[in-house]
């Protein structure tokens, strides 16, 4: 779900010196109970935010993404704060910047994404935060692209480059590929070079899958529960295994202990490691993966490395991260 926020630019003039005068504005934020796990959304107005000061930019907000809300990692972090900003994913143009402001200057196009303690929610006209969390903007990328594409591409580049360090003629299984995370890092897998297999969850994500260029190896279908994963793969590598999986969940049990829907869709954690090829490298999202010692042992022997990707671990704060870790 997108909000899209667009001026023309014989009203950007006007609209900015609007903005820079002090004004009454409306953001959304949200309610989080955290003992009945309850949101509530509300429109909070707000003055026009205090004077940039050091490291910050004030932005005007073209385009905001919305993405779900991580309320259990909220709730892990005790933020006590009564309203919580809504809307993180943003794109735009800096009206001004502070003192110390090194990377930006007013007019630059930029992307973005609010950290968790940000006071100001991407849904609102202007918004106020550090340069650190910005980028500039390709001149060719919509407002609506740059916004949402910004999340799933820094978790992509985040597994594929720091996690996994992907290089020409690796071999890369990116599971669900026809998702947005999915589709991403088949892209940058497929730029480095590498040799990417997928997996399809429907009929829709396969036919989306065979209609890449350049095209992925094999496009491993999912979606009636009778095709091995391990075994696929193994068969497009010669035995060998892949280099890299990028998974998107395992299931950490038996048949008899896991929902109908999981077992069909998802790989068992077992048969990720024997499709693991030696010196292979694991980029896991499940955020409650149990290994016992067989499966760490079998690990230990490919000389295989496990990572979990947390896609907030670059936005939070330097306190934030003091209370996370």
């Amino acid at each position: 779900m997108w909000l899209l926020s667009h001026i023309g630019p014989l009203h950007y003039a006007k609209q900015r010196n609007h903005l820079e005068r002090d004004v009454t504005m409306k953001g959304l934020y949200f309610f989080f109970f955290f003992f009945y796990e309850e949101i509530t959304f509300v429109f909070q107005e707000r003055e026009n935010l205090p004077v940039t000061e050091d490291n910050f930019v004030k932005l005007q907000v073209k385009a905001c993404a919305l993405s779900q809300i991580n309320t259990k990692l909220l709730a892990e972090m005790k933020m006590k704060k009564d309203l919580f900003p809504v809307g993180r994913e943003i794109a735009g143009i800096v009206l001004d910047v502070g003192s110390k402001v090194s990377f930006f200057q007013p007019d630059d196009e930029v992307v973005g994404i609010l950290p968790l303690d940000s006071e100001d929610p991407g849904l609102c006209e202007v918004v106020r935060v550090h340069e650190h969390y910005l980028v500039h903007k390709p001149e060719k990328v919509t407002w609506m692209e740059a916004a949402g594409s910004i999340r799933d591409g820094v978790r992509a580049y985040t597994a594929l480059h720091y996690l996994s360090h992907v290089s020409p003629g690796k071999s890369v299984l990116i599971m669900d590929g026809a998702s947005a995370f999915g589709t991403i890092a088949i892209q940058l897998a497929h730029h480095r070079g590498a040799k990417v297999i997928s997996t399809a969850c429907s009929l829709e994500d396969k036919q989306c899958l065979e209609r890449f260029r350049p095209p992925i190896a094999r496009v491993i279908d999912v979606s009636n529960g009778k095709v091995h994963v391990a075994e696929s793969c193994l068969e497009e590598t010669g035995g060998l295994g892949v280099d890299i999986v990028l998974d998107a969940g395992v299931r950490l049990y038996s048949k008899d202990d896991e929902p109908a829907v999981k077992l069909q869709l998802l790989p068992h954690k077992h048969d990720i490691i024997t499709l693991l090829g030696v010196g292979g490298h694991w980029v896991t999202t499940e955020e409650n993966l149990q290994l016992d010692p067989p499966d760490s042992h079998c690990l230990f022997l490919k000389g295989a490395t496990l990572a979990f990707l947390n896609d907030e671990v670059w936005n939070l704060s330097n306190v934030q991260q003091g209370k996370y870790l």
